[in-house]
């Protein structure tokens, strides 16, 4: 999570509808606070300070947030932010069998994709050291609030912490008496009420899998009081010397980037940070372990986007999963 300083907020008040939006930019991507408030109230200060909580205790770009100390073998008691996660975490690591292992940070620095990379050739020994530190069965939080972990490990809740900061500012906005709001962080979105200006339910869009810089929507979902979560691999990928493309996402199993014809996973569900964890974690199995799992887990709905053997973009709902729009 890159905090970016240049801090860019526009608000932007419709009168009619009393709807208010905070801009910027954080966690190295851009976000959206829409709500609606009679009294046109400007949270942009408190919503500021919740992304600094997360920063300071969930950045692995900044040097002395807490869990850049973990990673640095320091002694630390971690705060609340950090624990809700790593709970989180470890309930979802269970339930997917280890798909989704926070623990994979060593192994994404070492592929090229993470804050602490080193340009130099592969070497399969050190991978295969590297290899024996993965594994969040092997992490804890003990009675004092420090970490239990395998020294030189690498701690890494970028594929989670968006969704849970997605979490606090839409319960700050509940806590407010705030009845009607979107709040997204980079694709990760939980919504309440209505959009007050269209008088509709919101309604989200989906990205088109495009590996250029264009952005297009492939479909579109209402979200009804819920939370949706995507993890796509066209925008961040390696080629190889065949020009085959590895995903930036690593199956924590295998400890290898993905070569998978899944384009994105979204989900749904009661909370981003639920949401954000298991796209990520659907991201790695095939179709027929996606299908399983749903199968098993019905309370998740989702919408994969993949590739068939003919090269065709094809879209798939699971469960309760709705689309509502699919541009020719």
């Amino acid at each position: 999570m890159n905090r970016i300083f240049i801090f860019l907020l526009c608000i932007f008040s419709c009168n009619q509808n009393n709807k208010i939006t905070l801009q910027g930019l954080e966690f190295g991507t851009s976000y959206s606070v829409q709500y609606f408030s009679e009294n046109q109230i400007n949270f942009s200060n408190e919503v500021d300070s919740i992304f600094g909580l997360i920063n300071s205790s969930m950045s692995t770009y900044i040097d002395n947030s807490i869990i850049s100390r973990v990673n640095n073998n320091e002694s630390i008691e971690v705060d609340n932010h950090f624990i809700n996660v790593f709970n989180t975490s470890k309930k979802i690591f269970n339930k997917t069998n280890g798909k989704f292992d926070p623990s994979v940070g060593v192994l994404v620095n070492f592929w090229g994709f993470g804050p602490k990379y080193i340009k130099k050739p592969i070497d399969s020994l050190e991978f295969a050291n590297l290899k024996n530190l993965v594994g969040f069965d092997m992490f804890e939080i003990d009675n004092s609030n420090h970490i239990i972990r395998p020294n030189n490990s690498f701690l890494d809740f970028n594929a989670i912490a968006k969704g849970y900061t997605v979490d606090l500012i839409s319960v700050f906005l509940d806590n407010n008496n705030i009845k009607n709001y979107l709040v997204e962080i980079g694709g990760e979105i939980r919504v309440k009420g209505v959009n007050l200006s269209k008088n509709n339910p919101w309604v989200v869009g989906i990205d088109a899998p495009n590996y250029d810089i264009t952005r297009d929507i492939f479909n579109t979902t209402e979200l009804k009081n819920s939370a949706m979560a995507t993890s796509g691999i066209y925008r961040k990928y390696k080629l190889d010397s065949n020009g085959k493309r590895y995903a930036h996402i690593l199956d924590p199993i295998s400890g290898a980037p993905t070569k998978t014809n899944i384009l994105s996973v979204s989900v749904i569900s009661d909370n981003c940070i639920e949401a954000d964890a298991y796209a990520t974690a659907l991201h790695v199995m095939s179709l027929t372990e996606i299908s399983n799992f749903l199968n098993i887990n019905n309370g998740l709905d989702a919408y994969v986007i993949y590739e068939t053997e003919k090269e065709k973009i094809v879209g798939k709902a699971y469960n309760n999963f709705t689309t509502s729009y699919r541009p020719e």
